[in-house]
């Protein structure tokens, strides 16, 4: 099998030898070819990992909202606890465009590494605020951390997981999310209990729980390579096809097949960087509807879940009395059914397909979000009752969600992935998520279930308007090479 690079004969491992900026080289086949092996656990493990942390932080201050309010250091309001988890919004939408760009410019290797240092310095710092300023600093920089997580993890792992196992691992990922959350309610339940430990030293070490967990991730990151694709594109295809060949001869060593046959070539020009010119001409012109798409899919799912989320341990505590030490019993059963989502209907993605799936479970999670609200507004639900519509509701809207990610993260170029990623990440948290956790703890200070009950019905509304899109315009992704699914601002006719 021959590849050439301007002219210029591959050698027999297939790594061209670059005499100019035109590549011709088979790289992405060689990462479609490969079967999933221990190379993509680590991948999965040492990246993925970014969603556990999202679900542990957002699930301890969730968690530890009734411990803020009594905290005698801190004596959070309600608006101040939505307030501030405002402020770890808009450091994740910030965070994701800042480190966003610099991702497509200087690599995905290099950029998961300080996002993952802003983090432990963030969230280790959030355990010694002392006062409602430095409290909602500190959520503002863990965010920020979180954020510029996203966009560099999320473009890395899609370069790496094979076309054919795309969608399922990447709805599997993005909903380990509530595996966090389910830590952090479990912790939250041993270190919010005043016979553990004082009240205004259980939520700092609640929170210092991620940093001790970011510690260890740190280490396993340094065992996974820069994107070959990344650097394909920025016209080091020599290091490129060194890393693939490291990867397909473990892969054999661990007794997997990688068939012998003729593999489709890419060719591309060398690019240092995509001038943010191209970049909106290509959001917004070139693929302006996977643009709506991604828009109205990341805008509702971010209100949906931020908007009930981040309030939900206030509507036990104000509404069904719960106390504030017990409120994890009820997030486990609610974590349990938004890890089970992604994986019992992350496969029909893949089969099924794209468009019909992430119409379906958008439109399920707005019918059900409508349905319990209106019980909730009747009073006929228990807590315990609350809790099982809750788990219902989020096994599909954890579905959507991460399908929401997943389309943003595979339908437009690889040279502005991290930075679309960012982009939609960024506008769905911004207009989506920032405003939501203060409009329904503004709810909820009312005291009023009818108010609550027309937050829970925008919600629905905007997860139903968003199903429609999707199904209309939607993209047909599923078991299609990247370079297929959006060919490269590279590429070479």
């Amino acid at each position: 099998m021959q590849e050439r690079t301007a002219g210029t004969a591959k050698d027999n491992r297939g790594g061209p030898h670059v005499e100019s900026s035109l590549i011709e080289t088979t790289i992405p086949a060689r990462l479609d070819r490969l079967g999933f092996g221990r190379f993509h656990v680590l991948v999965v493990t040492a990246l993925g990992v970014t969603w556990v942390l999202d679900g542990l932080e957002v699930t301890l201050a969730g968690a530890v909202a009734g411990a803020l309010k009594e905290s005698p250091t801190l004596s959070l309001t309600n608006a101040e606890v939505g307030l501030a988890s405002t402020a770890y919004l808009a450091g994740a939408v910030l965070g994701a465009l800042l480190f966003g760009w610099l991702t497509d410019r200087q690599g995905r290797k290099r950029l998961f590494f300080i996002t993952l240092g802003l983090y432990l310095v963030a969230t280790a710092s959030t355990s010694l605020a002392w006062d409602f300023s430095s409290f909602a600093l500190f959520r503002f920089l863990t965010g920020a951390g979180i954020g510029g997580e996203y966009t560099a993890i999320a473009s890395c792992i899609q370069e790496f997981i094979p076309a054919r196992h795309r969608g399922f691992t990447d709805l599997v990922i993005n909903g380990s999310f509530w595996i966090g959350a389910a830590l952090g309610a479990a912790a939250s339940l041993f270190l919010l209990d005043p016979t553990v430990l004082p009240p205004d030293l259980g939520w700092r070490a609640a929170f210092f729980i991620g940093a001790v967990l970011g510690l260890v991730i740190l280490a396993m990151r340094s065992a996974v390579p820069e994107s070959p694709r990344w650097l394909t594109i920025h016209g080091r295809p020599d290091e490129a096809h060194a890393i693939l060949d490291a990867i397909e001869d473990e892969h054999r060593r661990r007794g997997h097949d990688l068939p012998d046959q003729e593999l489709p070539k890419f060719r591309c020009r060398a690019r240092r960087s995509t001038p943010l010119s191209e970049v909106f001409a290509s959001l917004f012109v070139s693929h302006r509807k996977r643009t709506l798409v991604g828009l109205s899919l990341m805008i509702a799912q971010a209100f949906f879940y931020n908007a009930i989320f981040f309030t939900y341990a206030l509507v036990l505590t104000d509404f069904y009395g719960i106390a504030a030490g017990q409120v994890g019993w009820y997030l486990l059963p609610f974590a349990a059914g938004n890890v089970l989502g992604p994986l019992v209907l992350g496969r029909l993605f893949d089969t099924i397909g794209r468009r019909v799936m992430i119409a379906t479970t958008f439109a399920l999670s707005g019918v059900l979000l409508a349905l319990t609200g209106a019980l909730f507004a009747a009073g006929v639900l228990s807590a315990a009752a609350q809790t099982v519509a809750w788990t219902v509701i989020f096994f599909f809207a954890s579905a959507a969600a991460s399908s929401a990610y997943l389309t943003v993260s595979e339908t437009f170029p690889l040279e502005i992935r991290a930075l679309a990623i960012a982009f939609f990440y960024a506008v769905g948290t911004a207009i989506g998520g920032v405003g939501a956790p203060w409009l329904f703890g503004v709810l909820i200070d009312t005291g009023s279930r009818l108010s609550l009950f027309g937050g829970y019905l925008l919600g629905a509304s905007l997860m139903a308007g968003a199903a429609l899109i999707a199904f209309r315009y939607g993209v047909d992704a599923e078991r299609k090479p990247l370079e297929a699914v959006a060919l490269p601002l590279s590429t070479a006719e």
